[in-house]
């Protein structure tokens, strides 16, 4: 059981490191072209540039009296104009070197009113792209503004978006497997508990029937005191089990009476080399819980704890009044849990025995959770020196 779930762990790991691999994958294939794109836009801005240094020279070139010239220069300056038309999608502003307009293209001319926001539109292109001179002649410069085109500006976010619709398509499907999954366990346990509680009750009731026959003969009553104990402890475990798959009704509990009855029963049915000690508030604290319940979880970490313990050390159970809630720790001197494990312990299927279903400590959980704000987790270990599991329950507001 334990191989299956950590391959299960791992197979999750490996799972979200292939969606990480393939996150970077695609950012890094998209900055690739867009640097490329970028690059092309760079190039098609030094050539509109340059058209518009050309056809400055447009008047020179009129001076000429030569056919020949004439014609070729207006053939050149429809091919100019067309370089120049064929913009449609770069952001483009012309401006002298004290940053006053000459021309713009591809600018939202609503949002561009006055020369401030011109200054301000000009000294936002200059810090995405450096700007390109037009030299005219050696007393007269200009200088080319210009942004990214909107497509880039779409492909730069793409990755982006596209890993947040993955994201969220992963996140959607993996709480939904985990949903049914969990919904299947429930349906597991609960069919097991009831028909595991309906199997108890026959020989539980011959037990019960065997005891009150054993006392009406010459038998040691000691022995007969313990075998009762021992039957009535079967018809609550069988009630236990019944209870798994419904909400039992919470009642008020007498915490430190509900602890104390478990550890004068498991502190005879455990090793004598096990020593239990307890420290609780000397005024009753009364929470919302099952008894018969609480019992059950409490019996599961002591159980625990021995095992922990190889049947020899010490285990302390302390409950601590914090007003509205009650913390109870339960300490024993066993081999520890490694902090990677804090949380694995609480799964079903997972156990470190060689023989066992790993479901204690997961049905421990289940019944804590169950309640108001209850919580159980593993408060603090240390390998070779012990464990201390926390409970904290929500304190019944009509007592005291």
């Amino acid at each position: 059981m334990r191989n299956f779930y950590e391959s299960r762990k791992q197979f999750k790991y490996l799972f979200f490191i292939t969606a990480i691999v393939i996150a970077i994958a695609s950012i890094l294939a998209t900055n690739s072209l867009v640097k490329k794109l970028a690059e092309e836009e760079h190039k098609k801005v030094k050539i509109w540039a340059d058209a518009i240094r050309v056809n400055a020279l447009q008047t020179f070139i009129f001076q000429e009296t030569d056919t020949t010239i004439i014609n070729a220069f207006n053939d050149y300056n429809g091919f100019l104009l067309q370089v120049l038309e064929d913009n449609t999608t770069i952001p483009l502003i012309l401006a002298d070197e004290h940053d006053h307009l000459i021309w713009s293209m591809n600018i939202d001319t609503a949002k561009v009113k006055s020369e401030p926001d011109i200054k301000l539109l000009i000294r936002k292109f200059k810090e995405r792209n450096e700007p390109i001179a037009v030299r005219l002649d050696e007393d007269l410069v200009q200088f080319v503004y210009y942004d990214e085109s909107t497509v880039l500006k779409q492909l730069q976010l793409f990755p982006y978006v596209q890993l947040s619709v993955v994201s969220v398509f992963i996140i959607v499907s993996f709480l939904a497997l985990t949903s049914t999954k969990k919904a299947e366990q429930n349906k597991v346990w609960v069919g097991l508990s009831k028909e595991t509680a309906h199997q108890l009750g026959t020989p539980i009731s011959s037990l019960m029937a065997w005891v009150e026959y054993l006392k009406t003969k010459d038998t040691d009553v000691k022995f007969l005191e313990e075998m009762d104990k021992d039957v009535q402890r079967l018809k609550i475990i069988a009630e236990r089990f019944s209870k798994i798959g419904s909400n039992p009704e919470p009642e008020p509990m007498n915490l430190q009476h509900a602890a104390l009855q478990i550890v004068d029963y498991m502190g005879k049915r455990i090793s004598s080399k096990v020593a239990i000690t307890c420290s609780f508030p000397e005024e009753p604290v009364w929470v919302m819980m099952n008894e018969s319940l609480f019992g059950w979880v409490l019996e599961n970490l002591i159980k625990n704890a021995v095992d922990a313990m190889n049947g020899q050390g010490s285990i302390y159970i302390s409950a601590t009044d914090f007003g509205k809630t009650v913390k109870i720790d339960v300490s024993d001197t066993g081999k520890g849990i490694p902090k990677s494990k804090f949380d694995a312990i609480f799964h079903p299927g997972y156990t470190t025995k060689a023989r066992g279903w790993g479901l204690g400590l997961s049905l421990v959980r289940r019944i804590i959770e169950s309640y108001r704000r209850g919580k159980i987790y593993v408060l603090h270990s240390e390998l070779n020196k012990g464990t201390t599991f926390r409970i904290e329950l929500t304190k019944n507001k009509y007592f005291p």
